[in-house]
């Protein structure tokens, strides 16, 4: 093992299972998700993961990743600041909606 794995790493703990097969692992990880991993001679390891719905998977994928880092970033260096909505509307004044055409 590297040395800053066994820095990172917790006191160990003894844990028993209850009759029903459960182990408490401490209010740190309550509602958290987890792998779970069955090796050899009864080794079990356990993963926290975070699971990420399908439809923002799109969030992990290039080019919109680093789009998204760089809006962070941007937001980070500037904080808000209120807008002066009359001169955004005199720069840009709102064109009327136009009608469509009925086919």
């Amino acid at each position: 093992m590297n040395r800053r794995a066994v820095a990172q790493e917790g006191p160990e703990e003894l844990k028993v299972v209850g009759k029903s097969g459960q182990i408490s692992l401490g209010k740190d990880y309550a509602g958290k998700t987890f792998r779970l991993k069955r090796r050899d001679h009864g080794v079990i390891i356990l993963t926290a993961v975070a699971m990420i719905p399908e439809s923002q998977l799109w969030t992990l994928q290039e080019p919109h990743c680093s789009r998204i880092q760089r809006g962070l970033a941007w937001a980070a260096q500037h904080p808000p600041a209120e807008s002066d909505l009359d001169s955004l509307l005199k720069a840009h004044p709102l064109r009327p909606a136009r009608k469509r055409a009925r086919g």
